[in-house]
């Protein structure tokens, strides 16, 4: 018997100074696909005329955040002194431990198109207190699966495995068709999975998918078909069920509605765990108290 499906659409917001992204997790109907709680695709959008990105620096607590590029260029800073440009292909991946800050805009020399994606993992309980960490890899392994060209940046899937060190057991992928073709990839069955169209058209088990929409694949499922439209992009997510209680406010993850105060207070008030990013040009954002 196939698994349930479960079509989500994307909501509209504004990141940083202005920049309108779409986000699909988490949901009011689906707060994660296994421990994977936060996923925002942005663009494509012309930026050689203006500013383009510019995300000031801001913290985070309990989470991981994975950044994937289609186009274009980010710079990335953090209270690590970590200063790296991402390129397309290349993976991002932000440890907050128990607190780190960051900025993201794009580089004085750019491409004229940004477009891509960011990710939040859940860091489970044993993690999330430890040290922050940025590592960046320029190179992914992948290969050609009927037609689709695979890219691994988390985890394993066909027998490819990411360098990315993560806390959980998770996959995460990139699919990419440049002409159409109709395939089947394996699952793990005891994972859920998520996919979503970046660029282009997919028809996963029937359903047809554009950007904006991800498709939710619950656990019980081996394997999946896809078909999909020359010059089409998604991206696959995918771990085991998540089996800790979140609570998520702002920018960051937690257990309790005390732990999330706390961080909003802390970080307004300069508190020095989660350090200072050097050399953004712009003022660092402020985090809005909860309502509780």
């Amino acid at each position: 018997m196939t698994s349930p499906v479960q079509r989500l659409v994307g909501k509209s917001t504004v990141l940083g100074d202005g920049m309108t992204i779409t986000r699909t997790l988490p949901m009011a109907r689906r707060r994660t696909v296994g421990a994977w709680c936060f996923l925002d695709h942005f663009g494509p959008i012309e930026v050689h005329a203006d500013h383009g990105m510019r995300v000031g620096p801001h913290p985070h607590i309990g989470l991981q955040t994975v950044t994937w590029l289609l186009e274009g260029e980010i710079l990335h800073r953090d209270s690590l002194g970590s200063v790296q440009v991402i390129c397309p292909g290349q993976l991002n991946l932000m440890t907050s431990g128990r607190g780190i800050s960051h900025s993201e805009e794009s580089p004085a020399t750019r491409s004229p198109r940004l477009h891509g994606a960011q990710f939040w993992i859940a860091l489970p309980d044993h993690a999330r207190h430890g040290e922050p960490a940025f590592v960046h890899h320029d190179t992914l392994p992948a290969c050609q699966h009927q037609g689709l060209q695979v890219t691994v940046f988390i985890g394993e899937l066909l027998g490819l495995v990411s360098p990315a060190n993560v806390h959980s057991p998770l996959v995460g992928a990139e699919l990419r068709a440049a002409d159409a073709t109709q395939t089947a990839l394996p699952l793990r069955p005891d994972y859920e999975h998520g996919i979503q169209v970046l660029t282009g058209r997919l028809t996963v088990d029937g359903e047809v998918l554009e950007p904006g929409t991800l498709l939710v694949l619950d656990i019980g499922r081996d394997i999946v078909s896809v078909q999909a439209e020359a010059g089409s992009c998604a991206v696959l997510v995918g771990g085991a069920p998540l089996q800790e209680e979140l609570l998520m406010w702002w920018n960051f993850v937690g257990r309790s509605k005390q732990e999330l105060l706390a961080a909003c207070t802390d970080w307004n008030a300069g508190a020095a765990y989660f350090g200072d990013v050097k050399n953004y040009d712009g003022e660092r954002l402020s985090a809005p108290m909860p309502p509780w």
